[in-house]
């Protein structure tokens, strides 16, 4: 059944049909296109082509989170996302969300405008965050990210499961709806090659925490590893991870190439009949 998010004043209706989150990285270090959208206004244009491609969401993100990045201070990251969300912000009629596990990052890019917030940390880092995000009353992304998930034993989707449960709890002792709370499981951090594609491959049992899912699969490690090659050799993999998700209900799918995103999508919802 669709349900609707009040992204501080942007609606965003999940449970229709799939819909990408395109991202932008103002860093200069991810690990797919450091420092190509570094600059403000490079990085504002680039989120104004992904929404004209076709992304319902477009993510911002001021830090690289990928295997060995350098943490930055949260004074550093907010000089790097609230000038770009300054200019794009004004200029999209999508909701913007701010990809961070900083709470002092997420308030200014709450007050520069953005409409969301993505916590890596599924609000179980700075407890300020899920505070933070009550404070704003608007919806939140909570990703799985476990630096004790016990790589290589038990069952991965089981505990993806476990420590959502208890993000949704967070959320709810901090008095957050679960209506505002879209859940990730977190493809690529702390898991094996093998763990993620399970987790890929039974997406749909998560779909028993009873929140929309978002998955991000773009360009990953995983896909390196079935198809060789470094990010930019990746789409295909991505184009098919992404049908994937569709086909298991997953509700957004964050991905860097929105336009061939949306078309392997219209091309399978059209021989799936959604």
């Amino acid at each position: 059944m669709p349900v609707t998010l009040d992204c501080r004043g942007r609606a965003l209706v999940l449970g229709k049909r799939t819909l990408l989150v395109g991202i932008v990285n103002a860093t200069p270090d991810s690990f797919s296109d450091g420092g190509r959208w570094a600059g403000p206004e490079g990085a504002a244009e680039h989120g104004r082509r992904l929404e004209a491609e076709g992304a319902a969401v477009v993510d911002l993100g001021g830090q690289s989170t990928r295997p060995g990045h350098a943490e930055v201070e949260p004074k550093e990251e907010i000089a790097r996302v609230v000038p770009v969300l300054e200019r794009l912000v004004p200029s999209l009629s999508v909701p913007v969300s701010i990809d961070t596990y900083k709470p002092a990052v997420a308030r200014a890019a709450l007050r520069a405008g953005a409409h969301l917030v993505n916590d890596e940390h599924g609000f179980q880092g700075d407890p300020e965050m899920a505070r933070l995000v009550a404070e704003f009353g608007c919806p939140a992304i909570l990703m799985h990210w476990d630096r004790g998930f016990p790589q290589g034993k038990g069952d991965p989707v089981g505990r993806v499961k476990r420590f959502l449960e208890r993000s949704l709890e967070i959320a709810r002792q901090s008095g957050i709806d679960e209506g505002r709370v879209v859940l990730d499981p977190g493809i690529g951090f702390f898991k094996t090659p093998q763990e993620n594609l399970e987790i890929l491959r039974r997406m749909g049992e998560l779909k028993s925490l009873g929140r929309p899912l978002l998955v991000g699969v773009s360009r990953k490690s995983v896909i390196g590893y079935v198809l060789g090659g470094g990010p930019a050799e990746r789409l295909e993999g991505t184009l098919a991870t992404t049908v994937l998700a569709a086909v298991q209900g997953v509700e957004l799918v964050r991905v860097h190439d929105v336009l061939a995103n949306a078309r392997a999508l219209k091309m399978a919802e059209a021989v799936l009949g959604l």
